[in-house]
């Protein structure tokens, strides 16, 4: 087994590296062949998080940070999506001779026996992300023949153990935040059928990755060997092949440093709200598209109308107002906690205040008026 160095950071990313260790829970291979796997079968076949054979309990208790097993690789994103405050640590394994191909914009298109980890936890205090860590959930998305399957396993008290619980729960969170606030969550751990509502695939009805888009992984990681960009390195270990010398990248919506404050605003919309606010996304009804790249003003919501907003407009008129984020929908819905308002509409129960504030001033600077 080999460990890499892997994010343990939320808003702010804090990276630690950890040890070698044994396999947890007793011999263990290689990860399964899932190409003809269905839900049912995972239950029985796959009911604790190390049949998988794909990561291990944290070699230091309270580290938070899983071990890996060989060949399987940690990646982060630029700007990922807001979870409560709970810190994400992602992996991807392919098949041996397996690759994954370039496609922009959409996520890579990897091979089917593709395995991709993203496991949760939260620090008691976000201002040592280091320490104090509790893991929550793991969640698989395995790639079958049929599509994408998604598959939870939650954490022991203990942190020693993951099984299987493909019908979620909500688990109340404390910690303190990056300004020392204190913070209440009641995080939901979404069932497997859950989790389609944000990993949806359009062409396929079926649940699909969301965040490993090029553009996205378009940036430099702390792994064992030395920092590198990510996607050199995928492609220098051969999992990923076809992406040209000239790559897109989206701002780091935490880092001043990444772009404008409308390029990391819009990288914080594009994570949060435009797998659903797309042209092909459950969202799609409300015409209005979050991706970053987008140009169109009135896609954007600026001077937009609410096309299905009804009762959750708040009163406003149109989803963007430049120069007044108070009498924007949109600022309307993401500040809201409220669950017949709240946008996204699953997967929180807090505000993002740093993204809130974030967009609230691209708003407040945006030139121009709305009849």
């Amino acid at each position: 087994m080999i460990v890499r160095p892997v994010s343990s950071g939320a808003w702010a990313l804090g990276l630690v590296a950890v040890a070698a260790s044994a396999c947890g829970g007793g011999p263990c291979s290689a990860p399964p062949e899932v190409s003809s796997l269905e839900l049912a079968a995972a239950r029985d076949k796959y009911p604790k998080l190390a049949d998988w054979c794909l990561v291990d309990p944290p070699v230091t208790a309270g580290s938070g940070t899983v071990a890996l097993h060989e060949r399987v690789e940690p990646y982060a994103l630029s700007t990922p999506l807001f979870s409560d405050g709970a810190l994400k640590q992602r992996t991807v394994w392919l098949p041996p001779g397996a690759t994954a191909t370039y496609r922009d914009p959409e996520v890579l298109d990897f091979p089917v026996g593709t395995l991709i980890t993203k496991t949760f936890s939260f620090a008691a205090d976000l201002r040592a992300p280091t320490t104090g860590i509790k893991l929550v959930e793991t969640r698989i998305l395995a790639r079958t023949g049929a599509g994408w399957l998604a598959i939870p396993y939650t954490w022991d008290a203990a942190d020693h153990e993951a099984s299987i619980n493909l019908s979620g729960d909500v688990v109340p969170q404390h910690y303190l935040d990056e300004n020392g606030d204190a913070r209440d969550a009641m995080y939901l751990i979404p069932g497997a059928t859950q989790c389609g509502q944000c990993h949806h695939d359009e062409g396929t009805e079926r649940t699909a990755p969301i965040g490993p888009k090029v553009r996205n992984l378009n940036r430099d990681y702390p792994y064992a060997g030395g920092s590198e960009n990510q996607l050199s390195h995928l492609a220098r270990v051969g999992y990923v092949t076809g992406a040209p010398t000239d790559l897109p990248k989206l701002a780091t919506a935490s880092d001043p440093a990444s772009g404008t404050i409308e390029a990391r605003a819009r990288a914080w919309l594009e994570s949060n709200c435009a797998h659903c606010h797309s042209e092909s996304g459950l969202g799609s009804n409300t015409a209005l598209t979050l991706w970053a790249r987008e140009t169109s003003s009135d896609k954007i919501g600026i001077c937009k109308r609410p096309v299905a907003a009804g009762p959750a407009s708040g009163g406003r008129t149109y989803d963007v107002v430049p120069g007044k984020p108070d009498e924007s929908i949109l600022v309307f819905r993401i500040e809201s906690v409220d669950p017949s308002l709240m946008m996204p509409p699953i997967g929180r129960s807090l505000v993002d205040k740093q993204g809130v504030a974030l967009v609230r001033q691209w708003i407040a600077e945006m030139p121009g008026d709305c009849p």
